[in-house]
């Protein structure tokens, strides 16, 4: 690949390792392939969107993230619809969508794939016209998320503290939504502890969760939590933790092109891959007309992500 250098956009708080590790290690990763690497950090100041941003204004560079879902999701909100290619660092703790394209979480193979430079297109989702690539949703998900950071701070990142994470949130969870639903205009009351859309084949399949083929033709997938108690949610979530979760009884599915989330409050917490923000009500859910596109590696099998 003939290019300048490439601008990397770094969340020196994602993953296990120290920011300035990272940054060193991906330079040096570029480096073999004679690349030199410039980076943009995410930080208080500058968003993962702001970051694109600058790095958009570099006609002839590579562009690529290093840090998790949360922070891929936040730059490919900007490059949806560019003519650009992004490439991907996985620095997170779960790395969903760079595990659905196939994207190493070594960083050196992950840079070897920019390297590469072989490319695909990849529709993400909305709600609201706010961008998420595995998944969004209202209810008990953000308080876990809230709690998960906590215990982040005070033990580290792993995938034992966000499964623990779990568990502590939902023990004092109690709060129920009543919820109107229209599924391709549809329309349904549901009472529910916490909705769950999904636009991600292969995080399904890692929860042991039916939906692909809703995916595959272009749907987004709602998973509705049953309305039981406090004990009962903890279980239904444990269920879809360890991938033994059943359908119709630890979750009903729906799937549709446009699914629209009414609520008896005017503003609820929404959780994108990851990122908790307040948003507005009703809740519109569905795929992004415009691609973006992502370096995959050379041998990446075509299918549903």
């Amino acid at each position: 690949m003939s290019v300048k250098r490439a601008i990397v956009i770094l969340n020196r708080s994602s993953g296990k390792q120290n920011g300035n590790q990272a940054e060193a290690d991906i330079r040096d990763a570029f480096a073999r392939h004679e690349i030199p690497a410039e980076f943009i950090y995410i930080d208080k100041k500058t968003s993962p969107q702001a970051a694109t941003e600058q790095a958009l204004a570099q006609p002839h560079d590579i562009i690529a993230v290093a840090g998790g879902d949360g922070t891929i999701s936040g730059v490919a909100s900007v490059m949806v619809g560019q003519d650009r290619v992004l490439g991907v660092i996985p620095q997170g703790t779960f790395n969903y969508f760079a595990r659905s394209m196939e994207i190493p979480d070594d960083l050196d193979r992950a840079v070897d794939v920019i390297a590469a430079g072989q490319q695909r297109p990849v529709h993400v989702a909305t709600i609201n016209d706010q961008t998420f690539l595995n998944n969004a949703s209202i209810g008990a998900y953000p308080a876990i998320l809230k709690t998960r950071e906590g215990i982040y701070r005070r033990w580290g990142r792993s995938r034992v503290a966000a499964y623990w994470s779990v568990l502590k949130a939902l023990v004092t969870f109690r709060t129920t939504l009543r919820l109107n639903i229209a599924v391709d205009g549809v329309e349904q009351q549901i009472d529910t502890p916490l909705v769950f859309a999904v636009n991600n084949a292969f995080q399904l399949d890692q929860m042991g969760l039916d939906g692909q083929d809703c995916i595959a033709r272009g749907d987004i997938v709602l998973l509705v939590a049953p309305n039981t108690y406090r004990w009962g949610l903890l279980w239904h979530a444990v269920a879809l933790a360890i991938g033994v979760a059943r359908p119709h009884t630890d979750y009903e599915m729906l799937c549709g092109k446009e699914i629209i989330i009414g609520s008896n409050r005017k503003k609820r917490s929404v959780a994108r891959d990851g990122e908790i923000s307040v948003m507005r009500g009703p809740y519109r859910l569905r795929r992004a007309t415009d691609p973006m596109h992502i370096f995959v590696p050379q041998d990446a099998k075509a299918g549903v992500r």
